[in-house]
């Protein structure tokens, strides 16, 4: 008999939120970039977004989803948030936050909901490519379904 896959935090809440989207499991045992990921996976590397996590100056916390070839605009990122300043967290306190291994950061089923920015770029496809939640998984799904489901809006956030 197959063994079940285990259910991740993103897709259960995808689930219950009736939203259509396609898992996309890979090989993989460790970190690897968004580049590798897109191409083990076989997703478009355009349409394949990564999720960042980010402390703002006033100690509050905000997701920001860019394309996983892109750098973040720190001060476009603090602006869409009404931040002075924005700055990433370290890695070390990514698990504590979110509930998610660096590799494996969903910005769906973290242990908070943040204020989460999708950047404007996805706005232009009918699906793209997120972390599913675990190293070794990816989920496509329509960015708009997305931002529903994590209460995100889109902005322009990369250089």
């Amino acid at each position: 008999m197959a063994k079940k896959e285990a259910k991740t935090n993103a897709v259960r809440i995808l689930e219950r939120n009736k939203v259509n989207y396609e898992l996309i499991n890979y090989e993989c045992d460790e970190f690897i970039d968004g580049i590798h990921t897109a191409e083990a996976s076989g997703a478009s590397i355009e349409q394949s977004y990564k999720t960042l996590v980010m402390k703002g100056k006033s100690n509050n916390y905000y997701v920001f989803v860019i394309p996983i070839a892109e750098e973040v605009d720190l001060k476009a990122a603090a602006r869409s948030v009404n931040e002075k300043s924005v700055e990433m967290i370290h890695v070390k306190d990514l698990t504590a936050i979110t509930g998610y291994v660096r590799g494996g950061c969903s910005p769906l089923g973290m242990k908070k909901q943040f204020q989460t920015i999708i950047d404007s770029t996805a706005e232009k496809y009918d699906e793209i490519y997120i972390s599913g939640g675990r190293i070794g998984t990816s989920i496509k799904l329509n960015p708009h379904d997305l931002a529903k489901v994590v209460r995100a809006s889109f902005g322009d956030i990369i250089r």
